[in-house]
């Protein structure tokens, strides 16, 4: 119960699916949590059911494309509870499901603008705080694919990778800071984004479309939320204190072909 004690997390996207299971298990192993996303209502109320287990929590309407608002809510949280110690860049959007020649400007934009600039702001402005408290771990939700491609979401895709290798490069320049970086590569995930991409591609059983993409799995189903979170837990925690630039795939043994 105390693998994080007393480390301020701040978990981005953190109302629903993978940032909510993160949020809640590293408040569980002690953590102080801060909550960013633009679903207020989810996030309050997230934030509230946190505090009712003990845990110090607190919620923040963040747009991560924003970088005005990503460093005063940074600083906020820094001042609220005395610093920070871990980020967890879990904010992302799936983007439109079209090929390439047929993907406006603006569609690709919006999803690097959120996938990609929405990490690179946070992390701008959580290494001077993680500086200041002697060490720090970044954890950037990737995807598996940043690992290998897939015939769908161009724009999601390309901003995962880009996720994996502004992990790398980050975890070697802060390394003198003793700030590790990694990145987290999950499998298909039940998650509501997960939902709707198979509703966006035509899915109108959603349970025979989530065993059919379960079945690309070794494991032969989709992973759930706390299957990420653990592993954010472990990498948030002491235990990694020897991990940094690594890729963590949780994926079902999905990029083991």
């Amino acid at each position: 119960m105390e693998r994080v004690k007393d480390k301020v997390c701040i978990i981005t996207g953190g109302a629903l699916g993978i940032g909510r299971a993160c949020a809640e298990r590293l408040g569980q192993e002690g953590a102080k949590i801060a909550v960013f996303d633009v679903l207020d209502a989810e996030g309050e109320t997230l934030a509230a059911e946190l505090r009712g287990r003990g845990i110090n929590a607190r919620y923040w309407h963040v747009d991560v494309a924003s970088e005005r608002n990503v460093q005063t809510a940074i600083d906020q949280v820094a001042a609220l509870f005395g610093g920070v110690h871990v980020l967890v860049n879990n904010a992302g959007i799936a983007g439109v499901n079209k090929p390439t020649h047929e993907i406006t400007e603006a569609e690709w934009d919006r999803v690097q603008s959120v996938n990609v600039k929405g990490v690179f702001f946070c992390t701008k402005h959580a290494i001077p705080h993680l500086k200041l408290a002697g060490s720090g771990s970044i954890v950037n939700l990737s995807s598996i694919y940043g690992l290998v491609g897939g015939p769908d979401v161009p724009p999601y895709h390309a901003s995962k990778g880009a996720v994996r290798l502004m992990s790398k490069t980050d975890a070697m320049l802060y390394a003198p800071d003793r700030i590790r970086v990694n990145s987290v590569h999950p499998g298909y995930i039940w998650t509501p984004m997960v939902e709707h991409h198979l509703l966006d591609s035509g899915a109108t059983d959603l349970d025979a479309a989530r065993k059919a993409v379960g079945d690309l799995h070794p494991l032969g189903h989709m992973g759930e939320v706390d299957d990420i979170a653990w592993g954010v837990v472990y990498l948030a925690s002491d235990e990694s204190k020897f991990v940094t630039g690594s890729e963590l795939v949780i994926d079902g043994g999905y990029t083991a072909r």
